[in-house]
């Protein structure tokens, strides 16, 4: 695993714009895992500028999402497939039949996440994951606690996790108690995880996953799953993890 401390979110952002980039200059079809929320959101605008310049381009590439409230039609604005549309997709040459995001209006959600894998584990697995981190340690909607062997699943979100989701919302009971998320084991099987975090409000969940202990467990399962360098997200969520993990000095609480 490698840390790298900017002393920007931008800055930090741009490290790992640059990161994807590479992957697509090097493997045009390449499958990318993508993530919401106002983290990856100056990750994804450095990429717009790069793609509209002619420096990369997604034209044969697809993406997965991590997860999707349950409940939120895709027009809803606040599911997340209207955010990677309005924050990535109308802004890259992307093919849209190539992005996917869970479908929180599901009738079957056990049939969704099913053939949601199978759709990954068909385009050859996810060969970058991008990934931010919730202030209580939580990856994708897998809160604290969650299986390492953990699959796409449907997940009830904690207390702590609606209300830094509340701000997205017109009032607090609005946002949806339930979502579908990929599992924990699911995330592992990523080629490569980018993690980013900003704000001293997730200080504890990055020094956690910076310097919290691993079970031996974690060891177990990141050693039969091939991680280089395997890391945890802290002790009550592990998540391994493979590749650079980029970080701002407000994440791991300095000025």
């Amino acid at each position: 695993m490698e840390i790298i401390i900017c002393k920007t979110k931008e800055e930090a952002s741009r490290k790992a714009a640059d990161l994807v980039a590479a992957l697509l200059k090097a493997k045009p079809t390449a499958v990318l895992g993508l993530a919401t929320g106002s983290t990856p959101v100056p990750m994804y605008q450095a990429l717009a500028k790069d793609c509209a310049a002619g420096k990369i381009s997604f034209k044969k590439a697809k993406s997965w999402n991590l997860d999707e409230y349950l409940g939120l039609p895709p027009t809803h604005d606040q599911s997340y497939r209207y955010f990677m549309d309005k924050n990535l997709f109308d802004h890259i040459d992307i093919v849209k039949k190539n992005t996917h995001v869970l479908n929180g209006l599901a009738k079957d959600w056990r049939k969704e996440v099913k053939s949601y894998e199978a759709a990954i584990k068909k385009a050859g697995g996810i060969d970058l994951q991008v990934l931010g981190i919730g202030s209580d340690g939580h990856i994708a909607f897998n809160e604290p606690g969650s299986s390492l062997t953990s699959r796409t699943r449907i997940v009830s979100l904690t207390p702590q996790t609606i209300k830094d989701n509340a701000r997205f919302f017109k009032k607090a009971a609005d946002v949806p108690k339930q979502a579908l998320s990929m599992g924990v084991g699911s995330i592992m099987e990523a080629k490569r995880i980018v993690l980013l975090a900003f704000g001293a409000n997730k200080a504890d969940a990055v020094k956690g996953a910076v310097e919290g202990g691993v079970a031996e467990e974690v060891l177990r399962l990141a050693r039969r799953g091939g991680v280089e360098g395997g890391a945890c997200v802290r002790s009550a969520c592990p998540a391994p993890c493979r590749g650079p993990q980029v970080t701002s000095p407000r994440a791991c609480g300095s000025p």
